[in-house]
């Protein structure tokens, strides 16, 4: 979320639970409650071949294809976030979430239905310069530099259930949230 000193706060429970029906994601709901808007836009939906970063998060062999939801993150109509999901095929092939259309109540309320709840996050965080593709879509400069979050998400039986990538631009601050134990 952009404040306006443009840090960038990073809670990622909200993006763990669940949504109750009629609910909108998390994302959108972040961006309301500091009044501006949040979108998403869906860019691609279905199998691919695992990038070397997300076999490695979900422990795949080499040439593993995956289910990813790729999403362009809008902030007040402005792109901030490329965000990728990846699953495993055992988890998500032939569901919705390898179709190219919304899913209602979001990917985290149907892996539910499915029986697959996060039960444990690892977020790693890396700058690097940003590519053709993520300058594009992001709208940055040439030489633009970005920060790479890769997400893991593993059931309570250490299952990996959900590698995310998300780039967003080098600028930002990252701010977590954590809950008091």
């Amino acid at each position: 979320m952009t404040t306006p000193d443009d840090a960038w706060i990073a809670e990622t429970a909200p993006y763990l639970a669940p949504r109750e029906p009629g609910r909108t994601d998390a994302w959108t709901e972040q961006a309301a409650r500091r009044g501006r808007r949040g979108g998403q836009r869906l860019l691609h939906a279905g199998e691919v071949e695992a990038p070397d970063a997300v076999r490695a998060a979900l422990g795949l062999p080499a040439g593993e294809r995956v289910v990813v939801r790729r999403r362009l993150i809008l902030l007040d109509d402005r792109p901030v976030e490329l965000a990728d999901s990846y699953y495993p095929l055992a988890v998500a092939s032939g569901t919705a979430l390898a179709e190219p259309r919304k899913v209602p109540g979001g990917a985290v309320t149907l892996l539910a239905e499915l029986g697959y709840t996060g039960a444990e996050v690892v977020e790693d965080v890396s700058a690097d310069l940003a590519s053709a593709e993520e300058r594009e879509l992001l709208q940055l400069p040439e030489g633009g530099a970005v920060l790479r979050l890769l997400r893991l998400t593993r059931t309570a039986d250490g299952a990996p259930m959900e590698a995310s990538l998300m780039v967003m631009p080098g600028g930002r601050r990252l701010t977590y949230r954590l809950p008091s134990v």
